[in-house]
């Protein structure tokens, strides 16, 4: 599948997998990141607008994995804490 999106007044063609409809949503919230970043830093050029906006994403990125990670590991202290009461509540093999 191939896109034509337009990000900062450039035009770009993209290929992949997603949906055309994905595909424009990402670009949508990439242009609403840009343009928030360049609000706040007026006097800097494109590139390093596109890079403090990628500094930004990482680290929102670096902090969702983070979150992620620490609540799966949650639901498997969980998972196993249920596992040890349905064992214990269970007649043994051979009982019964």
């Amino acid at each position: 599948m191939q896109v034509r999106i337009t990000i900062r007044g450039r035009q770009y063609t993209v290929r992949g997998d997603d949906s055309e409809e994905d595909v424009r949503g990402v670009a949508a919230e990439l242009e609403t990141r840009l343009a928030e970043v360049a609000s706040r830093t007026r006097s800097f050029d494109e590139y390093t607008i596109a890079l403090l906006t990628a500094l930004n994403l990482t680290s929102e990125l670096r902090r969702l994995r983070s979150r992620t990670m620490d609540r799966l590991g949650e639901l498997d202290r969980e998972a196993a804490s249920l596992s040890a009461m349905l064992e214990a509540a269970l007649p043994a093999e051979g009982e019964g």
